[in-house]
């Protein structure tokens, strides 16, 4: 995310609204904040244009696709024309304040929403309208349902899908979802367009008119008994959780609109129901009633302070780090408890630290505020040591715990190197940047291969990092994938003599090791035995035998280093002049490279234990990806805590999670997901060590 420099009058009223206006109309009521969730490509940030449309916080309704929404403003998100990061937004409806979080829905990319999630007061889980395809909102609603954090289902699309599917999205979403869903509205057709609602709380029909209110009508005559139906089916949903509901229900009697309304609201915002609308954020249809729905249903900040662990005082609750724009480094946040105004101080780890200006953020437009009301997103500077997910109470307040995050695994590696040498220094810099702006990204300097490490979500995760990091720090880098931590052990023991003798005048060199080796478990490591007698070799120079040896394990005759030995040190000799350690060094070192060549050397593979979640009924297909890769099925079954899901556990060859991802992910419409961890070494034998062998050998040469 970037932010353009101040901003005038009229562009803080586009951000923030009329502020004369919201005071008489709000009051004091503090902001509130919305979340737009869900797969990709179901049309999250083009519903956010529309919301923005509709409650006048915009003149025009941007188009994602035309390159000129508010959202996705980042040249990586208009490249690749879907959301890479966090969108921020804010507007006001009928009075009341909204902040919009509107978070990427790519698998790559949905990690930079997970912190907002916390302190947020509603999610919205938009999805399209194809019954097939209802599977992608599961892991989001499972999250949801885990967090405890309120939420609704927005169908979006609707203007393109068949007669029926509501229903039957109904069908296939509720075993995903632990609260039951409560249908809000079904669809007026005319034909195959769909022409407006009948709203199944109010018990009321509504015609869409584009950019207005919609218009009431009669219910239609051949929709009168289902709205009857799904009418009854919304209160005997909402006496689950009434009881004077319920024994109305039972003696035939008739709920007051009254009753209904506040039962789903207070249902709504206590997250014992999941509310469903429909609409098409490119037509207009449905937006409007879904900002009344939130208004109305949509919980105060004081839950979210509470779920975030805050019970008092005020705190700023930091979900992202903005590095790359004019004014710095920038931490993403909402205020919660008290306002925060520029100057005050903020608790991080326990010392103080002085906030700089506040801004308000309508995409990628900044304003800055005299003030952060309660419930307000802003962006705040000069808080050097925030990090993502931290709680940072403000004033007295005392020491606050950070909310725990759990961030997806990172699947995908790549080592890169610059173009240009010189930019190395600015390489760790921006790495530094980058992966304090992602927790998502990680990148460590492997000390066995000298290789910079670039570990991410997925490829396409890793492909638009570093089209940041060219683009914003000017550092341009080749990749490769990163080298397989090979190994190599013995099969029989050995023996050798290592003498190195060198003569030029003046003092030598001189030093000889007699030394057996033999291979170990596997597992066992490295293990060195003096057993020396009578002084052929002086204890002083045992050790720089040892060193020796260590030498030549680093890189064995197959090329790789040494692991599972036993060596003994047995004989040996020296000159009381030309013995030095060097020279003993070299002696075991030339001992020891002699004697793996004479041990039946072979390579070893690291293995990895890999756990796969995958949706059911493609457990048999992620199987048989993985045995195509050398992998060994340790199990398959029901997944033991998601329903409708499968588990399947696996020793894999590391060699073998490279694009594993995707091809999962291609075989479970992009849902499938795993862990891996290294298990053990195993032999590598054949054809694949041939090749391994060969290659080591072209890449030493």
């Amino acid at each position: 995310m970037t932010f353009a420099p101040g901003a005038p009058s009229h562009m803080k009223e586009a951000i923030m609204g009329n502020t004369t206006n919201r005071e008489s109309a709000a009051g004091s009521r503090p902001t509130r904040a919305v979340a737009l969730v869900g797969p990709a490509g179901t049309g999250k940030t083009s519903l956010a244009e529309a919301m923005l449309y509709a409650s006048g916080a915009t003149t025009r309704q941007g188009s994602v696709e035309a390159g000129t929404s508010v959202g996705d403003a980042s040249p990586e998100a208009r490249q690749r024309g879907g959301s890479t990061e966090l969108n921020l937004s804010h507007f006001e409806y009928l009075g009341d304040r909204f902040a919009l979080i509107d978070t990427p829905g790519g698998i790559g990319f949905a990690s930079d929403g997970l912190a907002a999630l916390a302190s947020c007061d509603m999610a919205i889980v938009v999805i399209d309208p194809s019954p097939e395809r209802a599977g992608l909102a599961g892991p989001i609603l499972r999250r949801l349902d885990e967090a405890g954090l309120p939420h609704a289902i927005f169908v979006n699309k609707m203007d393109g899908a068949r007669a029926g599917s509501v229903r039957e999205i109904l069908d296939a979403l509720q075993p995903m979802s632990r609260e039951p869903l409560a249908l809000r509205e079904f669809p007026i057709r005319d034909g195959e367009q769909v022409t407006g609602y009948v709203d199944v709380a109010l018990e009321r029909a509504y015609r869409y008119r584009p950019g207005e209110a919609s218009e009431v009508v009669e219910i239609p005559a051949e929709l009168a008994v289902r709205e009857k139906e799904e009418h009854t089916r919304l209160l005997e949903t909402l006496a689950d959780f009434d009881d004077e509901l319920l024994e109305a229900l039972l003696m035939d009697e008739v709920p007051t609109q009254d009753t209904v309304m506040h039962d789903l609201a207070d249902d709504t915002a206590q997250a014992k129901v999941v509310p469903v609308l429909f609409g098409s954020a490119l037509t207009d249809g449905g937006v409007r009633r879904l900002l009344k729905m939130l208004r109305h249903e949509t919980p105060w900040p004081d839950a979210a302070a509470r779920r975030v662990g805050l019970a008092e005082g005020g705190a700023l609750h930091v979900f992202k780090v903005a590095n790359g724009g004019s004014m710095g480094r920038l931490a993403l946040g909402r205020v919660l408890g008290n306002a925060l105004h520029e100057g005050d101080d903020l608790s991080i780890g326990g010392e103080a630290a002085r906030t700089g200006s506040i801004f308000a953020l309508q995409g990628e437009k900044t304003a800055k505020l005299p003030e952060a009301r309660p419930g307000d997103v802003v962006a705040v500077a000069k808080v050097d040591g925030a990090r993502s997910g931290m709680l940072l109470g403000s004033g007295s307040a005392p020491q606050l715990g950070d909310a725990l995050v759990e961030y997806p695994a990172r699947n995908a590696a790549m080592a890169i190197s610059t173009r240009d040498r010189k930019d190395d220094v600015k390489l760790s810099a921006a790495l530094h940047r980058l992966c304090e702006e992602d927790p998502a990204l990680e990148w460590e300097q492997d000390e066995e291969s000298h290789e910079t490490l670039l570990r991410g979500v997925n490829d396409e995760h890793l492909q638009v990092v570093l089209a940041r990091l060219e683009r914003r720090y000017g550092v341009a880098v080749d990749t490769h994938p990163p080298r397989i931590a090979y190994r190599e052990s013995i099969r029989k023991p050995a023996g050798a003599r290592g003498r190195h003798k060198k003569q030029s005048g003046g003092h030598g060199q001189y030093g000889d090791a007699v030394i057996e080796i033999r291979p170990l478990e596997r597992g066992a490591g490295f293990v060195f035995e003096d057993r020396i007698s009578g002084g052929v070799i002086p204890k002083q120079w045992i050790p720089a035998v040892e060193a020796g040896i260590k030498d030549a394990m680093i890189k064995g005759p197959l090329g790789f280093p040494v692991v599972d030995v036993a060596v003994t040190l047995t004989d040996g000799s020296f000159h009381s002049v030309d013995s030095s350690e060097l020279a003993f060094r070299i002696a075991g070192r030339m001992a020891m490279a002699d004697a793996l060549e004479k041990a039946a050397p072979y390579l070893l593979e690291p293995m990895s234990r890999i756990t796969v979640d995958t949706p059911a009924g493609t457990g048999s297909k992620a199987g048989s990806a993985l045995s195509s890769r050398r992998g060994q099925i340790m199990g398959l079954g029901p997944h033991p805590e998601w329903d409708r899901w499968e588990r399947i556990e696996a020793l894999l060859p590391e060699s073998g999670l490279y694009g594993l991802d995707a091809e999962l992910r291609s075989l479970s419409q992009g849902l499938a997901s795993y862990t891996a961890g290294f298990d053990h070494l195993a032999e590598l034998a054949g054809k694949q060590a041939s090749e391994v062998v060969k290659e080591r050998a072209v890449e030493l040469a």
